[in-house]
């Protein structure tokens, strides 16, 4: 990894703080000005949890490297030939 990627990588990093830093400051003005709303939103946000979250598709993976190493079987077969 070059200087400029490294130092492009550490300014998002540093801005995506700054603006959740930002985010969040607002958010809790706004829940000490409007309690209802925060016991609400604090209600509402777990239920985010309640969307199953795909599980990873492993037979694709193992599929592919199946494959990969029957093409490598072959093409060693053919060069040994």
């Amino acid at each position: 990894m070059d200087l400029l990627t490294f130092v492009l990588i550490v300014i998002v990093a540093f801005v995506s703080l700054v603006i959740a830093f930002i985010i969040l400051s607002r958010m809790v003005r706004w829940a000490k000005k409007m309690p209802k709303g925060a016991y609400l939103f604090m209600a509402l946000f777990p239920l985010i949890s309640l969307f199953p979250i795909p599980p990873p598709v492993f037979e694709n993976v193992a599929k592919a490297k199946h494959e990969q190493r029957k093409k490598q079987k072959r093409d060693d077969d053919k060069d040994s030939s």
